[in-house]
């Protein structure tokens, strides 16, 4: 299998966009999202204010935010490995252009992922200057898993892969393009919904499975919890809706866990039954990934939010959505076997 130009230092921009997602997960769960009050800087500083004199200093010139130590580095670290894979996108960007003559090398898509991750630092700043509007946390992290949507999709371009089966697997897992599709969707409203319940603190606002609050359908206020034109401020860290509006978004991601699940189920049935050796094992991964972020949303509620499960259930979310794009792009680029 003949590797295009780029495809190694597009395995590299992966990884450290995986490290964004999970690090971005973890400042988030930690609280640490103004852990740096300033932005690009923190604190006035290029890393962050470490000795006495440093954090003294900077007590003084932000008062109403004073330095806390467990919450900045989280915030820099994150911000580091962020603007690296922004130089990384540009060094994808120029081997794109020196080899545009050559035979399906993707020109547009790296251009395309340069401009989506400048608009993203924007967004990593606005986070920061718009006191964590939950707006702007919430696409600020599906701008995460967009980036690394789009470099896993860059991956399988580069690296020529794709599946090549017989004429009756062919016309089978053909006709599941539409299914495909609509569940790669349904995946990303999900996202959304988790981005949403996370950026307003809703992730415990039931404590108890499979009712919550002890009833099936307790008191919910939509209308505020989805109100997408709140105003900016005062500073959002932990949150400003009353408990009806933060149950209200709760209820309606377990819900959306549980049509996501049936869907992809049937997904993964469906793949099955071509009897594509290449579908089979795609539908006991997508089964595998599923599960498991299953059991982990129920362990958040079980176990009252445990940052190791937290964090874990941002990465397999994201592993998720991997999952759907790749099976969407093997069904619309898998040929016949020669």
């Amino acid at each position: 299998m003949q590797r295009k130009a780029g495809f190694y230092l597009a395995v590299f921009a992966f990884c450290i966009a995986v490290i964004v997602v999970v690090l971005g997960a973890f400042t988030r769960l930690v609280h640490a999202g103004l852990g740096c009050p300033d932005w690009p800087t923190c604190y006035g500083h290029y890393w962050v204010p470490n000795t006495a004199e440093e954090i003294h200093v900077a007590n003084q010139v932000f008062i109403e935010t004073p330095v806390q130590t467990e919450k900045t580095w989280p915030e820099q670290i994150h911000r580091i490995f962020a603007s690296s894979l922004g130089l990384l996108m540009i060094a994808l960007v120029v081997i794109a252009i020196r080899n545009r003559k050559i035979e399906s090398q993707p020109l547009k898509l790296p251009i395309f992922m340069l401009g989506f991750v400048v608009l993203q630092g924007l967004f990593g700043m606005w986070t920061v200057t718009l006191l964590l509007w939950p707006q702007v946390v919430t696409l600020h992290l599906l701008g995460g898993f967009t980036t690394l949507s789009l470099l896993w999709l860059l991956l399988q371009r580069l690296g020529n892969f794709g599946w090549r089966v017989d004429q009756v697997s062919f016309e089978a897992i053909s006709k599941l393009r539409g299914l495909a599709v609509v569940g790669l969707l349904v995946v990303i409203l999900q996202i959304a919904l988790g981005g949403w319940t996370t950026s307003n603190y809703a992730a415990l606002a039931c404590a108890d499975l499979p009712t919550c609050h002890n009833e099936w359908l307790p008191p919910m206020d939509f209308a505020a919890g989805f109100d997408f034109f709140q105003k900016i401020g005062p500073n959002y860290l932990g949150g400003q809706m009353d408990n009806q509006a933060r149950t209200a978004i709760h209820f309606l991601h377990r819900v959306g866990a549980i049509v996501t699940t049936g869907m992809l189920l049937f997904l993964a049935v469906s793949l099955f039954l071509t009897r594509a050796k290449v579908a089979r094992s795609m539908a006991c991964l997508l089964c595998a990934v599923l599960l498991t972020q299953v059991a982990l949303g129920l362990s958040n509620v079980f176990f009252a939010l445990p940052l190791p499960v937290a964090v874990a259930h941002n990465a397999f979310g994201a592993m998720l959505l991997l999952v759907m794009v790749t099976l969407n792009h093997r069904i619309f680029t898998m040929q016949l076997a020669r």
